[in-house]
């Protein structure tokens, strides 16, 4: 079954450097609105956007406590992009490997 249009995938949700910042800021706690919206030189309704984004790729989820919306990390999505890197790190190696060896003989 494919997922709705409307749903992000995670790698469209964290393209964004304010939604990578959001999620920083949610690492260790749950916020409102209103406080988040402190961290960022952007409207409420922007901030919201972006939250809404996180929340679609399950990165965000929310709960309404009173007359607030609280956003909570979720960061179990995440691991779906931590596989994809860790398939380039032996790119990464090998590359980092190769300038080591080009360095090393190079002062010789």
């Amino acid at each position: 079954m494919l997922a709705s249009p409307s749903k992000h995938d995670v790698f469209q949700a964290i393209a964004d450097p304010t939604r990578r910042k959001l999620l920083k800021l949610l690492v260790d706690k749950e916020m409102p609105i209103t406080a988040i919206t402190e961290y960022f030189p952007i409207t409420r309704t922007a901030v919201n956007k972006h939250l809404h984004v996180l929340s679609d790729a399950g990165l965000v989820s929310s709960q309404k406590v009173g007359r607030e919306t609280r956003y909570r990390l979720q960061p179990e999505p995440l691991v779906e992009l931590k596989q994809w890197l860790s398939f380039f790190e032996q790119y990464w190696d090998d590359k980092m490997s190769a300038l080591k060896e080009f360095v090393e003989t190079d002062n010789d």
